[in-house]
């Protein structure tokens, strides 16, 4: 899924767009199991008592209420958590009703580390950390791919425009051409 264009600025393209690791939805996964196995075994238990119709329903409403705070909202936080790479800058936007981000222009980013356990090595993500010249190290945790990510996030920031290897026609910014060295044995 794209980002939204209307976000963008003239010029800018989305170069990545992730959301963070599945891994961060492994524990909602695994309550929804146990709370819709303790709910449907609960029912099973009360269907012999004279409230069974009573009970069935309080026993769906609490399993209803669980599973709405401890699985759909951090699958949706999940779904609503984007760290965009754009040509110009880094952007993160967490939630839903109270949205926040972050954007980073590339130009003010010094340094890009990643860090990584055992489990995230495991399942592939890791913890992303920049560094800019203004403020303390910015972390972002269980992203996909790191070490790609991280290198694709260098690359975007070492890719200035004006830089001496893009600058090579420019007026003022000659660059001498040496003329072909042949072989080893200096001929042509």
């Amino acid at each position: 899924m794209a980002y939204p264009d209307d976000l963008l600025s003239d010029g800018e393209r989305v170069v990545l767009h992730k959301h963070p690791h599945w891994k961060m939805l492994l524990l909602p996964y695994l309550i929804l199991v146990v709370v819709l196995g303790l709910a449907i075994w609960g029912a099973i238990l009360v269907q012999d008592l004279s409230w069974a119709m009573i009970a069935q329903i309080i026993i769906a409403a609490v399993a209803v209420l669980l599973i709405a705070w401890l699985f759909i909202a951090p699958f949706i936080r999940w779904r609503t958590t984007h760290f965009v790479v754009t040509t110009d800058r880094v952007m993160y936007r967490v939630g839903v009703v109270n949205r926040t981000g972050i954007d980073i222009p590339l130009s003010r980013i010094s340094s890009v580390r990643f860090e990584h356990g055992l489990i995230d090595r495991i399942v592939g993500c890791g913890t992303l950390i920049m560094e800019s010249s203004a403020q303390d190290p910015l972390t972002f945790d269980d992203i996909p791919n790191v070490e790609k990510v991280q290198t694709l996030l260098y690359r975007e920031v070492n890719d200035n425009p004006n830089d001496d290897f893009h600058r090579q026609g420019a007026p003022g910014f000659e660059t001498q051409q040496f003329p072909d060295a042949g072989d080893a044995r200096g001929r042509r």
